[in-house]
């Protein structure tokens, strides 16, 4: 299969054992054999998460180009839009995706324009369906660049998740 021991969940199932991290676990039974998975990367797998931020063009019409990692699956489960949301809690700009991307992960779309000054604050963060927000998100301006937002609000602009433009509906 390819699969780099390293980057296998610690597992039991039929006999088989895989290495595990020191790290809290969840047993799950399925037909017969159990399974000892991370939580955390359990957890971690429901989400999208912002990896890249480029930005080109200028003042009051940027172009964003938006990298996203996420556990895409079908029409059932998928990043359907990243977004650049203002330090007030305002959508600055949303890029509606319109089906989900199992064989391309990571994954790069381009949006805009977006008006922003160069020196604003924004936030920069994706959206699965149908989990919602959570994922890694970004924080910066254009002239100083993007990072990873360490420790944003839980519920930093929950209820842009019901504003639209929202997507209407997913191609494959």
């Amino acid at each position: 299969m390819g699969e780099n021991k390293k980057e296998r969940k610690g597992c039991w199932a039929r006999r088989r054992a895989v290495p595990c991290r020191a790290r809290p676990f969840l047993l799950l039974a399925v037909s017969g054999s159990a399974c000892l998975l991370d939580a955390a990367a359990a957890g971690a797998a429901a989400r999208a998460d912002v990896v890249a931020v480029e930005v080109r063009g200028r003042a009051g019409a940027y172009q964003f180009l938006v990298t996203l990692k996420s556990p895409d699956q079908s029409c059932d489960r998928y990043a359907d839009w990243w977004e650049v949301v203002r330090e007030d809690g305002s959508l600055a700009y949303r890029r509606i995706l319109r089906h989900s991307h199992p064989d391309e992960q990571p994954f790069t779309r381009a949006g805009g324009p977006v008006r922003l000054e160069r020196d604003q604050v924004i936030v920069v963060r994706g959206h699965l369906h149908p989990a919602g927000y959570g994922g890694v998100a970004f924080r910066g301006s254009v002239a100083e660049g993007f990072a990873r937002w360490k420790d944003p609000p839980a519920d930093f602009a929950a209820e842009l998740g019901e504003r639209e433009p929202l997507p209407r509906g997913c191609l494959h």
